[in-house]
């Protein structure tokens, strides 16, 4: 009689009409607070990355690792189109073969750089920058030993620029794919 008060209270069934076991009930309320607590202890762990991968998507990108990233793939694509103008209009076999050696090394370092932009949600740039362009449409107007000698120049100047930006990216960057990318670049 006692008992039938107790769970009436906690429950709108006469208990006279339903037979329940206490021994079921407390094993049933067991396995679900078993159930209940396992679940809170699993979500109240910190999601963990599994991974370099996961850890490159999982963290935002800086605003100095965005300007890098647009800033690099600028000078990549850059540096492809001054390549196929060298192959094209150079006067001298190497400017042509080292013209050539900028096309295949840079779009694989673009390339690069996109897969890394794209785990990270940034953008690259489409096409050169009005800077850039007006540097090609300069030596894209040239041709044989004018030529050589413009494109060179500029080849030294803008490979001493990149590797200065590239330096001190690397140490500047905490992205892992990023800095990955930086290192292998």
């Amino acid at each position: 009689p006692q008992e039938e008060a107790r769970w009436k209270c906690d429950c709108d069934v006469n208990p006279s009409t339903v037979s329940v076991r206490r021994d079921d009930y407390v094993v049933m309320k067991t396995k679900s607070l078993t159930l209940t607590l396992g679940l809170v202890a699993i979500l109240s762990v910190p999601f963990q990355p599994s991974s370099a991968a996961d850890e490159a998507t999982s963290s935002k990108p800086t605003s100095m690792e965005k300007t890098f990233i647009k800033k690099a793939a600028d000078g990549g694509m850059t540096e492809v189109e001054l390549g196929r103008l060298a192959a094209e209009k150079g006067g001298s076999d190497e400017v042509k073969d080292f013209g050539n050696q900028m096309v295949k090394d840079h779009s694989k370092i673009n390339d690069d750089l996109k897969q890394v932009a794209a785990k990270m949600n940034v953008t690259v740039p489409s096409e050169v920058s009005a800077k850039h362009h007006a540097a090609i449409e300069k030596l894209a107007g040239m041709s044989g030993a004018d030529f050589d000698k413009a494109y060179v120049a500029a080849m030294v100047t803008d490979h001493e620029k990149d590797i200065a930006e590239f330096e001190k990216a690397d140490k500047e960057v905490k992205n892992p794919s990023l800095k990955k990318f930086i290192e292998d670049a």
